[in-house]
């Protein structure tokens, strides 16, 4: 896929640009977190998809506890996802055309997916149709409610990836997992770690004053953190039963 932006430098660039993949980074603890709802959520021992499962550092912590499937439409980030998830099975394909049969999925993770696509609501649907009655889907996008990135303006971190092609509102995208039959069980957000905010105050100390919120969350597993109190949406969402 030589054209593609989604490639080995994808990992080195824009929003990845200064992140460290290291064991006890952000990063890793942020990867961690979404494990924690995985388990929390949806009934372990299932069959469990990571869309977008990059360079498989997320679904590598739920192997032991899922039929865990990790899929990506990246060969470059697949080959690595491999190396380092051996229980786990992936394969390259598109979020907008799942390759699962009705209702075989018992929990899909869409971590920073939907504002890729250029048709977000058609891989909702997709998600929906997939996952059965009762299954949990836990999806984070980019949070246009964000209460400070209207100080950080045009350096917004959701702005800052070219490839960012479906930034969305809160309510936009409640709408369509709603559309999809999901119902909506927890809407919440991951805390101010996109620093600085404000000029002239070393990023250290924002990074103190402004993430100790989010990184308490991330850390400990708790969900606390108000809808407009980060940088991301998450949602957690039941697919409804289906009526007899």
């Amino acid at each position: 896929m030589p054209d593609s932006p989604f490639n080995d430098k994808y990992f080195y660039t824009d929003t990845y640009e200064k992140v460290s993949f290291v064991k006890y980074s952000q990063y890793w603890f942020s990867n961690r977190f979404y494990a924690m709802l995985a388990r929390r959520y949806a009934k372990t021992g299932g069959r469990l998809l990571e869309e977008g499962c990059g360079l498989g550092h997320l679904i590598g912590q739920l192997e032991a506890d899922f039929i865990a499937h990790g899929m990506d439409i990246n060969p470059w980030a697949l080959k690595q996802a491999k190396e380092g998830a051996a229980f786990s099975v992936f394969f390259c394909a598109s979020a907008e055309s799942l390759p699962y049969g009705d209702g075989t999925l018992q929990a899909i993770i869409s971590k920073h997916v939907v504002e890729h696509l250029h048709h977000p609501d058609v891989a909702i649907r997709e998600m929906g149709r997939t996952i059965g009655g009762g299954g949990i889907l836990i999806l984070a996008t980019p949070n246009l409610a964000s209460l400070l990135k209207p100080l950080k303006g045009e350096r917004w971190i959701g702005y800052q990836d070219p490839t960012h092609i479906s930034l969305h509102t809160p309510q936009e995208w409640r709408k369509m997992l709603e559309a999809a039959d999901f119902k909506i069980i927890r809407t919440f957000s991951d805390g101010f770690w996109d620093v600085p905010y404000i000029r002239g105050v070393p990023a250290k100390i924002q990074k103190i004053f402004f993430g100790s919120l989010g990184g308490f969350q991330a850390l400990t597993g708790l969900v606390f953190l108000p809808l407009r109190w980060g940088e991301s949406v998450i949602f957690i969402a039941r697919k409804n039963e289906q009526k007899p």
